[in-house]
């Protein structure tokens, strides 16, 4: 192997070991803020868990609130990338609507750290969320994908006309988050737990047809 090969191979390697290193922290990092939330995390717990240091994350990162911001827009980034895979333009607009909803419903009920995360900031009233502008981009095309699929059902006589595309996106967001936020003060105060894989598909199906119930002509 030629020098100029061995240092690309190296840099390749240093590359992917920072990589590596960037996911470990933003995973330990979500946990950490997830579960204590953002005055309550510790840098240096993080940094122990990943067993590195402090100044590692400072490098990488350049501090709490920054690593904090990442961990944000990675969460919303994941879940619009869900969506983006759904791939529901071959789909008619009810089914449609109602894959839309089952993405949701999945990646809410898998990603327990994002809800936490959400009422994090929510409890902080999203001071740091204002300051990561990618999130405005990210999330409004998530309204985008699905005012596209409800002009379509409109078109095509299947939907009504006065419905808006971010109070169909409200709708589902709020049935999702609900039933994995209060999981447990649900089941202390009816002895039901929202998350039982036995009614998993009765509340997926349920979503579906008060969403598309609301919409149709």
């Amino acid at each position: 192997m030629t020098q100029e090969k061995t240092v690309r191979a190296d840099t390749g390697e240093r590359r992917r070991d920072a990589e590596r290193t960037r996911t470990e922290l933003l995973d330990v990092a979500t946990e950490e803020f997830a579960d204590r939330g953002y005055s309550g995390a510790r840098v240096d717990e993080i940094a122990a868990r990943t067993r590195t240091t402090k100044r590692m994350i400072y490098y990488y990162f350049g501090g709490k609130e920054q690593l904090y911001l990442a961990v944000l827009e990675r969460a919303y980034a994941e879940i619009r990338a869900a969506e983006r895979t759904a791939d529901v333009g071959h789909l008619d607009p009810v089914a449609a609507v109602r894959r839309l909803a089952e993405v949701t419903f999945d990646h809410h009920e898998a990603h327990p750290a994002f809800i936490k995360l959400v009422g994090v900031e929510n409890a902080q009233q999203a001071k740091h969320m204002n300051h990561v502008a990618r999130l405005v981009d990210l999330n409004s095309s998530a309204v985008d994908l699905l005012r596209e699929v409800l002009d379509r059902g409109h078109d095509e006589g299947l939907f009504r006309a006065d419905v808006d595309a971010l109070d169909v996106h409200m709708m589902i967001s709020s049935f999702c988050f609900f039933r994995v936020a209060n999981r447990h003060t649900w089941g202390a105060l009816f002895d039901r737990d929202l998350l039982d894989p036995q009614r998993r598909e009765h509340y997926r199906t349920m979503l579906g047809d008060l969403v598309t119930g609301y919409l149709r002509k």
